[in-house]
């Protein structure tokens, strides 16, 4: 009986344990299917280093069609590219991402066109981008190119001291035009001057920071392509005068804009406040207060620095709706001395208060065809120039106006950082406390703690 009994209670523990094995396996696997199909990850860190950006977070979750990513590079560099391109792949079903390495595959990498490595080739369709660098601004710039079609040109005036998009110096527009074109915008410059009239295929016209006056038939012709439904992007630079050089008033444009609600005040903005302590000179507004408009919406806890800046009278006209986008302090100050050196009575006599340097509207036309022009204004050149566009609250600002203008809302967003560096730089002397702490002080100091605990148990 007792042998029966002990038999009967083994089985039953061991039935019991192997349930248990059975139920702890069942668990581990369900977790493990929902874990591969709904990924979650946490970024500790302070500028969420291992996070994609807005913008790529929104282009992605929003696809609408099936889009395949394929890295060609070496397999010992799969991991680094998974830990990015699986980012991508965990925001949307309808991203396929393979890896091939084009020394053991080589037919697939002849077939796809591929003759270096690196390269990230992105296909949507019969559209086909490459991205040769394995970063969050390539790939995504890659995914955008491949997803836009048609044309999609940005024409920048020139022929009245506009800035030039092929000068690299820094007041030159080389970076916005390579920031332009990856996010698959084509650039071109249009004679103002010699031919006052908008070609049709421009999408956006630029004018930025023309230091001599536009003439009236330009205008004209401008103000006939917004009526029409055309779009504008006017970055006009207060009318400063000195011996050497000056800018401008541009009546006539200033003009055609005051019509719109957006009237340049002929002033230059300073700061005073605590603006003045980001490194930047007292002659550079800092815009921190954005509006709920869709190109600043999600800009909140930014800045962006706008060198020799005037502000603008931002007042609905008409049936035309202007919103002001970026706004100084409420200690900026506005002088209106654009022809010398600033004097004390010169400051006394400007106006401390926040003032608009950014601002939009959308013009109607006013007749049957029901089109709506857009323009967005800027007191600032400096601003989208290759010195401005470092600070990337600018870049976002730049594009973000680009995109309103193009009717691009799905790209407005946050830009992909740079990673930022946070290396501990250490003088001569501070390595040397330190390695004298750790060689020696905390061992003597164990040594003689240890001592004394044995003296007092002894």
């Amino acid at each position: 009986m007792k042998a029966a009994w002990l038999k009967t209670r083994q089985t039953r523990f061991g039935a019991s344990a192997g349930l248990y094995v059975i139920l702890v396996i069942a668990v581990l696997a369900a977790a493990n299917w929902l874990a591969s199909r709904h990924v979650k990850s946490f970024d500790t860190t302070s500028n969420k280093r291992y996070s994609l950006s807005d913008q790529t977070a929104k282009i992605v979750s929003g696809l609408k069609e099936d889009l395949t990513v394929t890295y060609f590079g070496e397999t010992m560099e799969f991991p680094r590219a998974r830990d990015l391109l699986g980012r991508y792949q965990n925001l949307s079903p309808k991203i396929k991402v393979d890896y091939v390495d084009p020394q053991k595959r080589p037919r697939l990498a002849r077939e796809a066109g591929i003759t270096t490595a690196p390269t990230i080739l992105v296909q949507a369709g019969q559209r086909r981008q490459e991205a040769r660098n394995l970063s969050e601004e390539d790939v995504t710039s890659a995914i955008v190119r491949a997803l836009k079609t048609g044309s999609r040109t940005i024409c920048f005036t020139t022929g009245s001291g506009e800035s030039s998009i092929e000068e690299s110096g820094p007041m030159g527009m080389s970076a916005a035009k390579e920031q332009l074109e990856k996010e698959s915008y084509t650039t071109k410059t249009l004679e103002f001057v010699e031919k006052a009239e908008i070609p049709s295929d421009c999408m956006v016209v630029a004018i930025a920071g023309p230091r001599a006056e536009i003439s009236q038939a330009g205008v004209d012709a401008l103000g006939k392509y917004i009526s029409g439904g055309g779009r504008a992007l006017v970055l006009l630079d207060p009318p400063l005068s000195s011996r050497r050089s000056s800018v401008s008033p541009n009546e006539p444009l200033a003009k055609l804009l005051g019509g719109y609600g957006l009237t340049p005040q002929k002033n230059l903005i300073l700061t005073t406040g605590m603006e003045a302590l980001q490194g930047l000179g007292s002659e550079v507004a800092l815009a921190r207060e954005f509006t709920s408009h869709p190109i600043t919406r999600e800009m909140k806890n930014m800045a962006v620095a706008f060198p020799l800046a005037q502000s603008f009278e931002v007042k609905p006209v008409g049936s035309n709706s202007a919103e002001k986008l970026a706004s100084t302090s409420s200690r900026s100050l506005a002088v209106t001395n654009l022809t010398s050196d600033l004097s004390e009575k010169d400051i006394k006599a400007g106006k401390m208060d926040s003032h608009a340097v950014a601002a939009a509207a959308e013009v109607r036309s006013g007749d049957s065809s029901g089109k709506t022009g857009r323009v967005v204004v800027a007191g600032s050149s400096g601003f989208a120039a290759n010195a401005g566009l470092r600070y990337v609250g600018n870049r976002d600002l730049f594009m973000n106006m680009v995109n309103w203008l193009a009717s691009d809302e799905d790209l407005i967003s946050i830009r992909p950082k740079d990673p930022e560096d946070r290396r501990i730089q250490l003088s001569r002397m501070q390595m040397t406390m330190l390695r004298l702490s750790s060689q020696f002080l905390i061992p003597l100091a164990v040594i003689f703690a240890g001592a004394f605990v044995w003296w007092r148990r002894r």
